[in-house]
């Protein structure tokens, strides 16, 4: 399913974000130390190799809302762009450092002219953030930060489960 938001055009598909070929860059929700991990972490970990969490460790820690960026090592991308997102209930304000991410990880495409950029659903796994709720986050920051980009022409939310693209078609796509 895909829409237009200014210049941009914003997909949703169900699938796994280490398997976005057409991508410049996919989007890790990482933990704080930027180190393999479960969910989104682990695969994107799994697909990339080893070399990643090497590149990793010098940047780590991050902070919820903060965005670094390396390389891609074995994904089929040029580069990985890891983001803290708010652990529901405890990071506060939460909605803040959730759209923070996807700003600041947008940010870093545009510095490095990435034109397409793959996001996960960012804090609504082990980090409890309702899915509903943090969706609204994301479109409201994605409307908003749509007029601004000029090297990112194309988002996609790589959604793991139906359920989960079910909700973000109905308020995204």
């Amino acid at each position: 399913m895909k829409t237009i938001i200014g210049n941009i055009t914003v997909e949703c598909v169900q699938g796994d974000i280490a398997a976005q070929p057409d991508m410049a860059a996919v989007v890790n929700a990482a933990n704080a130390q930027l180190m393999p991990g479960g969910g989104v972490a682990g695969a994107i970990h799994r697909g990339a190799g080893p070399g990643l969490a090497e590149e990793c460790r010098p940047l780590a820690p991050i902070k919820p809302g903060e965005a670094v960026i390396t390389g891609a090592h074995n994904l089929p991308n040029q580069y990985v762009i890891h983001c803290l997102g708010p652990v529901y209930g405890v990071d506060k304000p939460e909605a803040q450092l959730l759209a923070n991410c996807y700003r600041n990880a947008l940010r870093l495409a545009e510095e490095k002219r990435i034109n397409a950029v793959a996001f996960p659903a960012i804090s609504t796994g082990i980090f409890g953030y309702p899915l509903r709720d943090a969706t609204n986050v994301v479109a409201d920051t994605i409307k908003k930060m749509a007029p601004t980009l000029k090297n990112v022409k194309s988002i996609r939310f790589v959604l793991f489960s139906q359920s989960d693209l079910e909700v973000y078609k109905e308020i995204l796509c």
